[in-house]
């Protein structure tokens, strides 16, 4: 007979193999891997998972599985460092470019109920991610920012704590890098944020990058908190362009939305918003453009209006003179 099945461990989650990008899973051909069922609780959904743990290459860290593969292939994300598997990007890049929505809980109640739902789901390594309503316009901003090539650098040694406070004595023989840790936004990072795509560091300096790559560099003005969108459809009108708006900024609430001001003659519009951090977020998501009606429109920052009265005041004097 079968040994009877323990029923503590319902929903428990047992693997072969773990999903990893090329970068953690690292340059060694001859990789051997470590195999723990059951070893701790997933980052996310807390529910047990098998964990792997493994050495990418020589002179690498040892590297492991944080998250389950429920997890993982719900956002399409490595086990381990929780980047895109297409796109090599933070999750908060790859869902404000094509406009998806975060679907999976985060409070602690109803986290492990749905993982263990969309398992059943999820078939083989089917992502759970709808991309089918996803701009073309998001999809060539991801393709700029895509890394094509593995980046090991990732893989180097933790910064030796010894060295740090000039006690180390190992010298050449440390396994552990010999430098100062960076202290900048970049180094506080959660798991949590990163995952769900909320509040990383990381994917807010590729996107503020791009945008301004892209001439979309915010104004020092910041009390300026609309955009200017130029080469509408003739057929656009204020509520058609409101919907295009909200669609593309599933995070974006309706209320966020101060008003849409439509100039149907020149066939463009001010979009204004109530906060400065959501008038920045919308212009890194468009920074390839809006998609309205099938066309491709402009983005602007709306100009500030310490820029606008002195060239008012200017024809004013002109004028009575």
């Amino acid at each position: 007979m079968p040994p009877k099945a323990d029923i503590n461990k319902a929903g428990w989650e047992q693997s072969e193999f773990p999903i990893l990008c090329e970068t953690c899973l690292g340059d060694n051909p001859f990789i051997r891997m470590s195999k723990q069922e059951y070893g701790r609780s997933c980052g996310t959904c807390a529910r047990p998972f098998t964990v792997f743990r493994w050495n990418p290459g020589t002179g690498g860290r040892f590297k492991t599985t944080v998250i389950c593969q429920t997890c993982a292939k719900i956002k399409n994300v490595c086990q381990t460092c929780l980047l895109d598997l297409e796109y090599g990007l933070p999750t908060q890049v790859r869902d404000t470019a094509l406009g998806l929505e975060n679907e999976a809980p985060t409070s602690d109640i109803n986290r492990e109920y749905y993982a263990q739902n969309m398992e059943g789901k999820l078939d083989g390594n089917k992502s759970g991610l709808d991309t089918g309503r996803s701009a073309s316009a998001g999809k060539e901003m991801l393709k700029q920012l895509a890394r094509t090539d593995p980046y090991y650098k990732r893989n180097r040694p933790h910064v030796c704590s010894f060295f740090v406070k000039g006690e180390c004595k190992r010298g050449s023989e440390c396994p552990y890098r010999h430098e100062k840790p960076a202290d900048n936004e970049l180094a506080h990072q959660n798991l949590q944020d990163r995952y769900h795509g909320k509040n990383d560091p990381v994917a807010r300096k590729i996107m503020s990058a791009h945008a301004e790559s892209q001439g979309l560099k915010p104004p020092d003005d910041v009390a300026v908190t609309s955009l200017f969108l130029t080469s509408l459809p003739p057929s656009s009108t204020e509520l058609s362009i409101r919907t295009h708006v909200l669609k593309s900024l599933p995070s974006v609430e309706p209320t966020q939305l101060k008003s849409i001001v439509h100039v149907a003659k020149t066939r463009c519009a001010f979009v204004n918003f109530k906060e400065r951090s959501i008038a920045e977020n919308a212009a890194q998501a468009w920074a390839n453009g809006l998609e309205i009606d099938g066309e491709r429109v402009g983005i602007k920052w709306g100009r500030s209006r310490a820029a606008v009265k002195p060239a008012a005041s200017t024809s004013a004097a002109v004028t009575a003179s």
